[in-house]
């Protein structure tokens, strides 16, 4: 069986299983969320009129991303 061949040592197929099953609901959980602020942000949108482009919010994550690298690596 393809799943008792990538079991590691010691782990039993339950216990592989329930691994798999514990992150799928929380794999399903982080996706209604996700889906959930991007509706709320939609209705904001729609509601102040105030929309944001790709372009902008990529910039803004990107200049995130490089302070924090630069925090970490110095």
């Amino acid at each position: 069986m393809a799943a008792e061949s990538v079991l590691r040592e010691g782990e039993t197929l339950s216990a592989l299983i329930e691994t798999a099953v514990r992150e799928a609901i929380q794999r399903r959980q982080v996706q209604a969320d996700f889906l959930a602020r991007g509706l709320r942000a939609s209705q904001e949108a729609r509601r102040t009129g105030v929309y944001h482009s790709a372009a902008a919010v990529h910039g803004e994550l990107q200049a995130r991303l490089d302070a924090r690298r630069k925090q970490v690596l110095g």
